[in-house]
Parts: C-alpha cells; sequence; structure tokens
C-alpha cells in the first residue's frame, strides 16, 4: 500500500511538471493581450533581440537577409536566415509578422 502511494505521488509530480512545463513554452509562443507581433521586416537589432533565443547576431542576420533580398512576404521565409530552422521558427512564428503588403501604384 505504501509503495502504491509513494508511486501515485512520484507520477502526480512528474505530470505536474511535463504540464507546467508546456503551459510555459505556450505562454512564450503567444503575444500577450495588448502586445504587437514585432514585423520581421522593419524592425531594428534592438527589437528583434526581444524574441526567443535571438541574440545580437541572429537579428543582424535577419536585418543583412531583409536588406540583400528584400522585404519577407509570410513569415516561414525567416527560415531562409542563417541559424533560424524549423524549432526556432515554430517558438518565434506566433510573436512576428510580415506587417501588410505594399500597396501596389
Amino acid at each position: 500500500m505504501k509503495n502504491f502511494m509513494i508511486k501515485g505521488l512520484v507520477m502526480s509530480v512528474v505530470f505536474g511538471l511535463v504540464f507546467s512545463t508546456f503551459l510555459s513554452f505556450q505562454a512564450q509562443a503567444a503575444p500577450k493581450a495588448g502586445e504587437k507581433k514585432i514585423n520581421i521586416n522593419t524592425a531594428s537589432l534592438v527589437e528583434l533581440q526581444k524574441l526567443p533565443r535571438i541574440g545580437e547576431k541572429v537579428a543582424q542576420r535577419i536585418i543583412d537577409f531583409r536588406k540583400k533580398n528584400g522585404r519577407f512576404r509570410k513569415v516561414e521565409e525567416i527560415m531562409k536566415v542563417k541559424g533560424i530552422g524549423e524549432k526556432m521558427f515554430n517558438k518565434i512564428k506566433g510573436l512576428i509578422t510580415v506587417g501588410e503588403a505594399p500597396k501596389k501604384k
């Protein structure tokens, strides 16, 4: 009986840790109410560094990429920047935008 109770307690703690970790990752990926997404076509070096796991070097690569190739048309294109793979993209996709398409004249 004692072993059964200990196993139940351990399983509860493990489940709680896994669940709370999952929730914290979800909270990081979604902008808070009233918080604007970062426009990767216009953001400064400092603004880009506010994104999770984006340091100064990767932020500079984003800026260099858009100077060389023009504006990002969709957020998925950020994965063309060296250092941003699918894993990192999945962490930041809810926090970024490319803004509105430029109006044709």
